[in-house]
C-alpha cells in the first residue's frame, strides 16, 4: 500500500532530498519546508521506495498538501 508524505505546515519547499527510486526508512528526512525563515524537516513515518515526487523547490505548501509518494 502506498504512503503519501503530506506537508505538516504551510511554507515553501526549500529542498527535496530524495529521488524517485530511492529506498528510505521510517524517520528519514524526505524534504524541507521553509516557513517564516525557519527550515522544518519533513520525515516519513514509513519505510519504502520513493515512487513519485509531487513537489519542486519553491512550491508553496498548505497543511496537508501531498508531497512525496512511497511504495512498500
Amino acid at each position: 500500500m502506498a504512503y503519501t508524505l503530506k506537508a505538516h505546515m504551510p511554507g515553501l519547499v526549500a529542498r527535496v532530498v530524495v529521488n524517485v527510486g530511492d529506498k528510505v526508512e521510517a524517520g528519514q528526512e524526505l524534504a524541507v519546508i521553509n516557513c517564516m525563515k525557519t527550515e522544518m524537516s519533513c520525515q516519513t513515518e514509513q519505510g519504502g521506495t520513493v515512487k513519485e515526487i509531487l513537489v519542486a523547490e519553491w512550491d508553496e505548501m498548505e497543511v496537508g498538501t501531498p508531497m512525496i509518494v512511497l511504495d512498500d
